[in-house]
């Protein structure tokens, strides 16, 4: 459907856009077909015929990718891994930004500028510190130890984006609720969170979908393979002198299928939460 910017748009314009928004939906999908088929196909006939649909489509890699690579195990590590961390850290960030926007104490652009700042550090600055820190602390090889540093480097980004619209939500409404006698907790869960509810959608897919392809965390602090997740296990299949495409391909298609069904049903909230949420001034 045309857009009403779109049909004002010159011709030749028109088709120049049509051209573009084709040619980068054919150069996204195609890859995700391509490796949907391969992964039916054994690894003699990948190598010899890299783009040729399956001569015997076959499930045997994603029998064999699931017995061999641990699957099962590092899918609910993953699923674990991302759901703990995503309530936590929304949880986390409402309250804080909550707490910053709304109780007007001298040190609120401090703690502001303090997450801020946070969004510039990136995870190989700190990655050996914290090695060494969970170390001392004893939480290497725990899940408590992949969850907290998901926690952590994500919650500057969430607690940007739940001040930005905590922002925009009247002072009035709270010192209503203060005159008849509301403690800020209840302020917080029977006002604050009913009207951010479009943010807290674009903050849960958005943490959802960082958490789950994080790779780097797992890798490091875990070494044992009932603590992995799934985009470490898929590794396994890409060795330097074992490389196994079709029993990659496999896993990588069980790896992204859980994405695409929680994209598929939660596009629409992600594009409403940006239009009323996080884009709010």
């Amino acid at each position: 459907m045309e857009t009403p910017l779109l049909r004002k748009a010159p011709l030749n314009w028109r088709i120049a856009a049509y051209f573009l928004m084709v040619a980068f939906a054919v150069l996204t999908i195609f890859p995700l077909v391509w490796l949907g088929y391969s992964s039916l196909k054994p690894h003699a006939e990948i190598v010899l015929h890299p783009l040729r649909l399956p001569q015997h489509p076959s499930l045997n890699n994603y029998f064999r990718a699931w017995e061999l690579g641990n699957l099962g195990t590092a899918l609910l590590n993953s699923f674990i891994y991302t759901i703990v961390a995503t309530v936590a850290t929304l949880f986390l960030s409402l309250a804080a930004a909550f707490g910053i926007v709304k109780f007007h104490f001298k040190s609120s652009a401090f703690f502001t500028a303090a997450f801020a700042v946070g969004l510039m550090i990136t995870v190989h600055a700190v990655i050996i510190p914290l090695f060494l820190a969970e170390v001392k602390v004893g939480i290497i090889n725990r899940r408590i130890g992949v969850i907290l540093p998901y926690i952590a480097f994500d919650l500057p980004m969430s607690v940007m984006i739940a001040i930005s619209y905590i922002r925009g939500i009247p002072d009035a409404l709270i010192e209503s609720a203060e005159m008849d006698g509301a403690k800020y907790r209840h302020i917080f869960w029977a006002m604050i969170v009913p009207l951010s509810t479009p943010v807290i959608a674009t903050m849960v897919i958005l943490s959802f979908l960082r958490h789950w392809n994080e790779f780097l965390f797992v890798f490091i602090f875990t070494t044992k393979a009932s603590m992995k997740s799934l985009p470490v296990a898929i590794t396994l299949f890409a060795g330097r002198n074992n490389i196994e495409y079709g029993m990659q391909y496999a896993a990588l298609v069980i790896g992204i299928i859980p994405m695409i069904i929680f994209y598929f049903f939660f596009h629409a909230q992600l594009i409403k939460g940006f239009g009323e949420g996080a884009l709010k001034e």
